[in-house]
Protein backbone atom coordinates (compact mmCIF):
# COMPACT_ATOMS: atom_id res chain seq x y z
CA UNK A 1 0.00 0.00 0.00
CA UNK A 2 1.34 3.43 -0.97
CA UNK A 3 1.53 6.03 1.78
CA UNK A 4 1.35 9.81 1.43
CA UNK A 5 2.69 12.33 3.93
CA UNK A 6 0.56 15.48 4.00
CA UNK A 7 2.53 18.41 5.44
CA UNK A 8 0.46 21.31 6.77
CA UNK A 9 1.06 24.67 8.41
CA UNK A 10 0.89 25.56 12.08
CA UNK A 11 0.40 29.25 11.27
CA UNK A 12 -3.22 30.20 11.99
CA UNK A 13 -3.50 33.69 10.51
CA UNK A 14 -3.04 35.51 7.20
CA UNK A 15 0.52 36.76 7.45
CA UNK A 16 0.91 39.09 10.43
CA UNK A 17 -2.77 40.07 10.45
CA UNK A 18 -5.33 38.73 12.92
CA UNK A 19 -7.43 37.22 10.12
CA UNK A 20 -8.02 33.52 10.82
CA UNK A 21 -6.33 31.33 8.25
CA UNK A 22 -4.10 28.24 8.03
CA UNK A 23 -4.75 25.35 5.64
CA UNK A 24 -7.57 25.71 3.10
CA UNK A 25 -9.59 22.57 3.80
CA UNK A 26 -10.86 21.78 0.27
CA UNK A 27 -7.34 21.69 -1.12
CA UNK A 28 -6.45 19.01 1.39
CA UNK A 29 -9.68 17.01 1.18
CA UNK A 30 -9.98 16.94 -2.61
CA UNK A 31 -6.42 15.69 -3.10
CA UNK A 32 -6.92 13.23 -0.25
CA UNK A 33 -10.08 11.95 -1.94
CA UNK A 34 -7.93 10.95 -4.95
CA UNK A 35 -5.40 9.23 -2.66
CA UNK A 36 -8.10 7.31 -0.79
CA UNK A 37 -9.84 6.23 -4.00
CA UNK A 38 -6.51 4.76 -5.10
CA UNK A 39 -6.27 2.78 -1.86
CA UNK A 40 -3.43 4.85 -0.40
CA UNK A 41 -2.93 5.51 3.31
CA UNK A 42 -1.73 8.81 4.77
CA UNK A 43 -0.26 10.66 7.71
CA UNK A 44 -0.47 14.37 8.52
CA UNK A 45 2.53 16.27 9.84
CA UNK A 46 3.39 19.85 10.75
CA UNK A 47 6.44 21.64 12.11
CA UNK A 48 5.26 21.61 15.72
CA UNK A 49 2.62 18.86 15.62
CA UNK A 50 -0.82 19.33 17.13
CA UNK A 51 -4.04 20.60 15.60
CA UNK A 52 -4.29 21.93 12.04
CA UNK A 53 -5.68 25.47 11.77
CA UNK A 54 -8.27 25.30 8.97
CA UNK A 55 -10.46 27.66 7.01
CA UNK A 56 -12.99 26.77 4.31
CA UNK A 57 -14.00 23.63 6.17
CA UNK A 58 -17.73 24.21 5.65
CA UNK A 59 -17.93 25.10 1.96
CA UNK A 60 -21.56 24.95 0.83
CA UNK A 61 -22.20 22.42 -1.92
CA UNK A 62 -18.77 20.79 -1.62
CA UNK A 63 -19.79 17.22 -0.87
CA UNK A 64 -16.25 15.83 -1.10
CA UNK A 65 -14.95 18.33 1.43
CA UNK A 66 -17.88 17.73 3.79
CA UNK A 67 -17.56 13.95 3.62
CA UNK A 68 -13.83 13.77 4.19
CA UNK A 69 -13.55 16.63 6.66
CA UNK A 70 -16.15 15.04 8.93
CA UNK A 71 -14.63 11.55 8.73
CA UNK A 72 -13.53 10.34 12.17
CA UNK A 73 -10.12 9.12 11.02
CA UNK A 74 -9.42 12.41 9.24
CA UNK A 75 -10.38 14.39 12.33
CA UNK A 76 -8.12 12.25 14.50
CA UNK A 77 -5.16 12.84 12.19
CA UNK A 78 -5.63 16.60 11.78
CA UNK A 79 -6.07 17.09 15.51
CA UNK A 80 -2.89 15.13 16.27
CA UNK A 81 -0.42 15.94 13.50
CA UNK A 82 3.05 14.43 13.73
CA UNK A 83 5.91 16.87 14.45
CA UNK A 84 8.30 16.79 11.51
CA UNK A 85 11.25 16.02 13.80
CA UNK A 86 9.59 12.69 14.62
CA UNK A 87 9.13 11.55 11.02
CA UNK A 88 10.89 8.71 9.27
CA UNK A 89 10.68 10.09 5.75
CA UNK A 90 11.53 6.67 4.29
CA UNK A 91 8.07 5.48 5.36
CA UNK A 92 6.41 7.51 2.60
CA UNK A 93 6.01 7.23 -1.16
CA UNK A 94 4.87 10.82 -1.65
CA UNK A 95 4.67 14.20 0.06
CA UNK A 96 1.76 16.59 -0.46
CA UNK A 97 1.59 20.26 0.56
CA UNK A 98 -2.01 21.57 0.54
CA UNK A 99 -2.45 25.31 0.22
CA UNK A 100 -3.79 28.01 2.46
CA UNK A 101 -1.96 31.20 3.33
CA UNK A 102 -0.53 29.88 6.59
CA UNK A 103 2.44 28.05 5.14
CA UNK A 104 3.78 31.28 3.62
CA UNK A 105 4.70 32.09 7.23
CA UNK A 106 6.34 28.82 8.30
CA UNK A 107 6.92 26.04 5.73
CA UNK A 108 8.22 28.50 3.12
CA UNK A 109 11.55 28.68 4.95
CA UNK A 110 11.69 25.71 7.35
CA UNK A 111 15.03 23.98 7.00
CA UNK A 112 14.23 20.60 8.57
CA UNK A 113 11.06 20.03 6.55
CA UNK A 114 12.92 21.08 3.40
CA UNK A 115 15.79 18.66 4.09
CA UNK A 116 13.36 15.77 4.63
CA UNK A 117 11.61 16.60 1.35
CA UNK A 118 14.94 16.80 -0.49
CA UNK A 119 15.96 13.36 0.82
CA UNK A 120 12.56 11.96 -0.16
CA UNK A 121 12.79 13.32 -3.72
CA UNK A 122 16.35 12.15 -4.27
CA UNK A 123 15.35 8.62 -3.25
CA UNK A 124 12.68 8.53 -5.95
CA UNK A 125 9.72 9.99 -4.06
CA UNK A 126 6.89 12.08 -5.50
CA UNK A 127 6.15 15.61 -4.26
CA UNK A 128 2.90 17.45 -4.92
CA UNK A 129 1.50 20.83 -3.90
CA UNK A 130 -1.38 23.11 -4.77
CA UNK A 131 -2.26 26.82 -4.62
CA UNK A 132 0.01 28.32 -1.90
CA UNK A 133 1.38 24.84 -1.18
CA UNK A 134 4.29 25.33 -3.62
CA UNK A 135 5.70 27.81 -1.09
CA UNK A 136 6.84 24.66 0.70
CA UNK A 137 9.03 23.87 -2.32
CA UNK A 138 11.01 27.11 -2.09
CA UNK A 139 13.49 26.01 0.62
CA UNK A 140 14.08 22.50 -0.77
CA UNK A 141 17.72 22.22 -1.84
CA UNK A 142 19.12 18.99 -3.31
CA UNK A 143 22.46 17.44 -2.37
CA UNK A 144 24.10 19.04 -5.42
CA UNK A 145 23.31 22.45 -3.96
CA UNK A 146 20.59 23.25 -6.51
CA UNK A 147 17.03 24.18 -5.55
CA UNK A 148 14.57 21.37 -6.29
CA UNK A 149 12.64 23.62 -8.67
CA UNK A 150 15.69 25.14 -10.43
CA UNK A 151 15.11 22.96 -13.51
CA UNK A 152 11.35 22.49 -13.10
CA UNK A 153 8.21 23.94 -14.64
CA UNK A 154 5.84 24.83 -11.77
CA UNK A 155 2.63 26.67 -11.04
CA UNK A 156 0.93 28.10 -7.98
CA UNK A 157 -1.46 30.81 -6.82
CA UNK A 158 -1.01 33.80 -9.11
CA UNK A 159 -0.78 37.54 -8.62
CA UNK A 160 -4.13 37.95 -10.37
CA UNK A 161 -5.75 35.48 -8.00
CA UNK A 162 -4.30 37.31 -4.98
CA UNK A 163 -5.83 40.53 -6.31
CA UNK A 164 -9.19 38.86 -6.96
CA UNK A 165 -9.18 37.29 -3.49
CA UNK A 166 -8.32 40.58 -1.78
CA UNK A 167 -5.15 39.31 -0.13
CA UNK A 168 -2.47 41.02 -2.21
CA UNK A 169 -1.68 43.60 0.52
CA UNK A 170 -1.64 41.15 3.46
CA UNK A 171 0.47 38.22 2.24
CA UNK A 172 4.05 37.90 3.55
CA UNK A 173 5.32 37.60 -0.04
CA UNK A 174 3.97 37.08 -3.54
CA UNK A 175 4.25 33.38 -4.32
CA UNK A 176 4.23 33.79 -8.10
CA UNK A 177 7.23 36.11 -7.94
CA UNK A 178 9.19 33.83 -5.60
CA UNK A 179 8.54 30.76 -7.74
CA UNK A 180 9.38 32.65 -10.94
CA UNK A 181 12.74 33.72 -9.51
CA UNK A 182 13.73 30.20 -8.44
CA UNK A 183 12.08 27.81 -10.92
CA UNK A 184 13.02 27.20 -14.55
CA UNK A 185 9.53 28.32 -15.54
CA UNK A 186 6.35 29.52 -13.84
CA UNK A 187 3.24 28.52 -15.77
CA UNK A 188 -0.26 29.92 -15.28
CA UNK A 189 -3.64 30.24 -16.93
CA UNK A 190 -6.53 32.65 -16.37
CA UNK A 191 -7.54 32.97 -12.69
CA UNK A 192 -9.45 30.15 -11.03
CA UNK A 193 -9.22 27.61 -13.86
CA UNK A 194 -7.87 24.08 -13.37
CA UNK A 195 -4.14 24.01 -14.10
CA UNK A 196 -1.85 21.13 -13.09
CA UNK A 197 1.81 20.79 -14.06
CA UNK A 198 3.74 17.50 -13.87
CA UNK A 199 7.51 17.77 -14.26
CA UNK A 200 9.28 14.47 -13.55
CA UNK A 201 8.15 13.53 -10.01
CA UNK A 202 6.97 17.03 -9.05
CA UNK A 203 3.30 18.00 -9.34
CA UNK A 204 1.98 21.53 -8.80
CA UNK A 205 -1.52 23.01 -9.11
CA UNK A 206 -2.44 26.66 -9.54
CA UNK A 207 -5.44 27.14 -7.24
CA UNK A 208 -8.20 25.40 -5.24
CA UNK A 209 -9.90 24.10 -8.38
CA UNK A 210 -6.70 22.21 -9.22
CA UNK A 211 -6.47 20.20 -5.97
CA UNK A 212 -8.20 17.04 -7.19
CA UNK A 213 -6.15 17.09 -10.39
CA UNK A 214 -2.93 17.29 -8.36
CA UNK A 215 -4.06 14.29 -6.32
CA UNK A 216 -4.89 12.32 -9.46
CA UNK A 217 -1.55 13.19 -11.10
CA UNK A 218 0.30 12.06 -7.97
CA UNK A 219 -1.65 8.78 -8.00
CA UNK A 220 -0.67 8.24 -11.63
CA UNK A 221 3.01 8.73 -10.79
CA UNK A 222 2.77 6.26 -7.90
CA UNK A 223 1.11 3.42 -9.84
Amino acid sequence: MKKVLIIVTNHATLGTTDQANGTYAPEMTHALDAFLQAGFSYDVASINGGTVPFYGEDMEGDDVNTRIFNDAEFQSRVNNTIPVNQLNIDDYDAIFYPGGFGLLSDLADHALTASLAASHYEKGGVIGSVCHGPAGLLPITLSNGQPLIADKNVTGFTREEEVDFGTINDIPFLLEESLTRKAAKFSKIQPWGVHVIVDERLVTGQNPASAHGVGEAMVDLLK
